[in-house]
């Protein structure tokens, strides 16, 4: 793995000297998984793992205990922390793992060799190797013929892989969706028959994959596939195809819309998928997930901002008073609001009009767009009101007024205050 933030070049080079270093010291070393598939793909790793004959104390006396760190070493992984710009990396000890008894970690495992180790992996794509000094790759599950056919096939007995860890069923969608290849016809029957193992993984994890989704190009396509194979039902159960009783047709819209954003996120897109559901549903689905507050709190603010600016029975939103929309425009991401409202146009969900004038909003000036407010808490004690519900209307109405253009200064306001009395 490397560190976010690190330069690609710096890390590529890091990932060779590794390999190079334990090749010195006598051992055999090969970057290992999806660093693979995405070199065979064209793409800049996010990261890079070596897999390695040597164990984990003599791969911490090839790069010294200073520079390693030994948080997985009981499952063979060292840390080795890289220069300046280039990351870390995983280095783990060909291994086999012994039965999985928690749906996520082997109870132990052996060290063995690389074709044992690629035995144990996830999906064929994932279960490569490659020799970067000598440009070569070893492939021992099939995973070379896999990539250039477009298929996502676990490795040996799909219900024994997900088995040891039911997440990898959300990982085979994403894997799909990302690289716009189909799921072999065994592995896909095998998660159809498991969906239901996957409410034992942590939440946590659940949503991080969920994250990766719908973060990433391919979103649209891994929306239809959680529907598709039953996964979505388990992870995201109000909204699922079939829970709002309209055949679907919600979610496929919604997936039409999250594709459509140019920002994408989780909240962004929960908001679109939960439109019709309604904000509570999408409280207790935050909390389900164990989402933090601020992603919970973001998520209901889009979903209820997208219905007061687009309210059907309302004005035109440029036509109502400023005071009115104005909270909303000044939020901190308004941004995601002004593409999640032209996502929704986008799809013929939303109007046009109302998108663009929002996001035209977004260049107005900070001070402009939220002016400091004319009068204070402490302004109106000194002018005798009292603390408390009224001093709170009292600003409320002021910064309304203000907003407005009814008043423009400090005493303005203050005479409203004297006029309305204390």
């Amino acid at each position: 793995m490397t560190t976010q933030g690190s330069n690609p070049e710096r890390a590529r080079q890091f990932a060779v000297e590794v390999v190079r270093r334990l090749r010195q010291a006598g051992y055999e070393a090969l970057w290992a998984g999806g660093c693979v598939r995405d070199e065979l793909l064209g793409r800049i790793p996010a990261d890079y793992d070596v897999a390695t004959a040597a164990t984990p104390d003599e791969v911490r006396r090839v790069f010294g205990h200073g520079r390693t760190l030994a948080v997985g070493a009981a499952f063979g992984v060292i840390t080795v922390l890289g220069p300046k710009g280039a990351g870390q990396i995983e280095v783990a000890t060909f291994r086999t793992d012994a039965a999985y008894t928690d749906g996520r970690h082997p109870a132990g495992v052996t060290f063995s060799t690389a074709p044992e180790d690629a035995q144990r992996r996830d999906f064929t794509i994932n279960g490569l190797f490659f020799d970067p000094l000598a440009g070569t790759v070893h492939d021992y599950v099939g995973g070379r013929a896999d990539l250039a056919a477009g298929v996502v096939r676990a490795i040996g007995v799909p219900a024994m892989r997900f088995g040891e860890d039911h997440l990898r069923m959300l990982r085979a969608v994403r894997f799909a969706a990302a690289f716009g290849f189909a799921i072999d016809g065994e592995t896909r029957a095998a998660i159809e028959r498991m969906t239901h193992l996957v409410t034992t993984v942590s939440p946590e994890r659940i949503a991080q994959e969920l994250r990766a989704m719908v973060g990433r190009p391919g979103r649209r396509r891994a929306l239809e596939l959680l529907a598709e194979t039953g996964l979505a039902r388990e992870v995201l159960p109000d909204v699922a195809p079939g829970a709002l009783g309209d055949g679907g047709h919600a979610w496929d819209e919604a997936a039409r819309i999250i594709d459509a954003l140019d920002e994408p996120s989780l909240a962004s897109a929960l908001a679109a998928l939960y439109e019709r559901a309604g904000a509570a549903p999408l409280r207790q689905a935050g909390a389900r997930l164990r989402l933090s507050n601020r992603e919970v709190k973001l998520a209901g603010w889009l979903l209820e901002a997208v219905g007061m600016i687009e309210q059907p029975e309302a004005a035109e939103v440029a036509s109502r008073p400023w005071s009115e929309v104005q909270p909303w425009l000044a939020h901190d991401d308004v941004f995601l609001l002004a593409d999640l409202l032209r996502a929704r146009a986008d799809c013929g969900r939303g109007s046009a009009a109302t998108a663009a004038w929002v996001t035209a909003q977004l260049a107005r000036p900070r001070g402009e767009l939220d002016p400091p407010p004319l009068l204070t808490g402490a302004d109106l004690l000194a002018a005798g009101v009292a603390a408390g519900p009224a001093m709170g209307a009292t600003l409320a109405r002021l910064r309304a007024l203000q907003l407005d253009g009814v008043i423009a200064t400090r005493e303005e306001a203050i005479e409203r205050v004297k006029e309305r009395g204390p």
